[in-house]
């Protein structure tokens, strides 16, 4: 695999049932919220110089053209049975159109995310079958990688990061890619998205949110 190799998969949850945790910080703007996350992760994952193209797969009709608008491709998300086969949906479309490229399966949630932090982590996962980043917390996962040829078997959800450690994934131990560990469901995480520097959607929005929030939330 050389650069510019990586189709980039990008789930996006219908947003009126996207990020409950922080409906107590965002409340009726909790949609809107979660779609600036989005768009950030967008913008930056494009602005890599590792990433081919970016596959967004959601049956959001407010954000499907947001984020084709940002220059992702847009698929239906035809299973409709949750986050893996979604990603397994996507990974199918972007297989049978770029047959040479890794699959790469990133979480929508990612606003302090820089271009050069998924660079690094994509060249550094095509060195192994399959790899993975895990989320700040430590028990999640926020990238999840299959380089070309490889089987792709993502398994987001609880625990993820010992699910694709378990499937035989190597997780990548990077320096420097704060951004892409730091997803953002709870109104602490957003908190420390912001430590780290949001992208131009989501920064305005969270400094509105948090300066209005109630003392403790």
């Amino acid at each position: 695999m050389t650069d510019k190799a990586w189709s980039v998969l990008i789930p996006v949850k219908v947003l009126a049932e996207a990020k409950s945790r922080l409906a107590s910080l965002a409340g009726p703007r909790r949609a809107e919220l979660a779609l600036a996350l989005a768009s950030d992760t967008v913008t930056a994952v494009l602005a890599s110089d590792a990433v081919a193209r970016v596959i967004v797969i959601t049956d959001d009709q407010d954000a499907a053209p947001v984020l084709a608008a940002l220059g992702a491709l847009v698929v239906p998300d035809e299973p409709r049975a949750g986050l893996n086969p979604a990603l397994r949906h996507g990974a199918r479309y972007a297989a049978a159109r770029w047959p040479g490229d890794g699959m790469a399966a990133l979480s929508a949630d990612l606003p302090a995310l820089r271009p050069e932090q998924i660079g690094q982590a994509l060249r550094a996962a095509a060195a192994w079958p399959t790899a993975f980043v895990a989320d700040a917390a430590g028990d999640g996962t926020t990238l999840y990688a299959a380089r070309a040829g490889a089987a792709f078997q993502p398994a987001f959800g609880l625990a993820s990061r010992a699910r694709h450690a378990a499937g035989g994934a190597v997780e990548l131990g990077l320096d420097g890619i704060g951004g892409l560990r730091r997803d953002v469901d709870t109104p602490s995480d957003l908190r420390g998205a912001v430590a780290l520097g949001l992208g131009p959607h989501s920064a305005p929005l969270a400094a509105e949110l948090l300066r209005c929030a109630p003392r403790g939330r």
